[in-house]
């Protein structure tokens, strides 16, 4: 088989080749959508990556995939975290031995501090992320704490969990990915250190497992893991994600449509970090929402949210 990354040029093309047996969808942002619902038509195993896939488009793209032959495996460390303590035969008929599903989130490179000093931050400092290595997009995300966000929404659309069940933890190490709490009282979680090829190898070998060259995880050397309440007030822009999942139809379309156009103006130096989140609540601010029942509807919300957000 041919595992395939995707670039730049003819996406849709190299998604339904009949050449291609694994497809994983990495683009990061709204660019990904089309490319990977491609990939599900064509009856690929998907490991997905792009979660604005599901945020944009979470109903279509599930009918989409309920209707073909494809696979579908989520590849960022938390859901693919999430996944492994699942139940593995985990469906309606089960689903109510799980509580609740927990995000853990690192904090990002401002977890500690004030919002006066967020105001001041620069792009550079926004993407030094502490634990992960990842391009400035998703950086400045992790730094605002949208990214996480965008997680919950799309753990309710790979999990059919609703957003109440769906928690978020900072968890500076990044070693505990994520976790599932059951009714018992068990917590199960998937541990390993933060690099990404952990999640592609288990998607790649799945229902197997193979090496994936990442050191064993030393938890002698760790020594403790530290655990904390996610502060809504400094990082505004999770509880906007919150908000928009609990509002659904196409809330969180015009959200991350509204959160691509303020991180790449904070990129240009034409915003400061702090407005990012206030980009995002004004956006959603200047919209009736209601349920999209195609792709068109989808893009029409995602195009009009990028122009009111300039």
């Amino acid at each position: 088989c041919t595992e395939v990354l995707f670039g730049n040029e003819a996406l849709n093309e190299v998604a339904s080749s009949t050449a291609v047996d694994i497809v994983m969808a990495a683009i990061v942002g709204a660019a990904g959508l089309m490319p990977t619902l491609s990939a599900i038509k064509a009856d690929k195993k998907v490991l997905l990556a792009n979660k604005e896939s599901l945020v944009m488009a979470g109903s279509i793209f599930m009918q989409a995939l309920n209707s073909s032959n494809a696979t579908l495996l989520p590849i960022d460390s938390e859901h693919n975290a999430i996944f492994q303590c699942l139940p593995s035969d985990y469906s309606a008929d089960n689903k109510s031995v799980v509580k609740k599903l927990i995000l853990s989130a690192s904090g990002g490179p401002f977890r500690d501090w004030s919002i006066e000093a967020m105001q001041a931050a620069t792009p550079e400092q926004a993407c030094a992320h502490p634990n992960w290595s990842m391009g400035n997009k998703i950086s400045v995300d992790s730094a605002t704490m949208m990214n996480k966000g965008l997680e919950v929404i799309e753990a309710r659309w790979l999990f059919d969990t609703p957003v109440d069940r769906i928690d978020v933890l900072v968890h500076p190490q990044s070693i505990i990915h994520s976790l599932v709490q059951y009714i018992d009282g068990s917590m199960l979680a998937q541990l390993g250190n933060p690099d990404m090829k952990i999640p592609i190898a288990y998607g790649l070998a799945w229902p197997d497992r193979i090496h994936s060259a990442v050191p064993d995880l030393d938890l002698i050397d760790i020594a403790k893991l530290d655990f904390e309440a996610p502060d809504s007030n400094r990082f505004p822009c999770l509880k906007l994600a919150y908000d928009a999942a609990s509002v659904g139809g196409n809330a969180p379309t015009v959200l991350n449509a509204a959160n691509e156009i303020a991180v790449q103006a904070f990129l240009e130096r034409k915003i400061s970090f702090t407005q990012i989140g206030q980009v995002v609540e004004d956006t959603l601010s200047k919209f009736s929402f209601c349920e999209p029942v195609s792709l068109e509807d989808v893009q029409d919300a995602d195009k009009k949210a990028r122009v009111k957000s300039n």
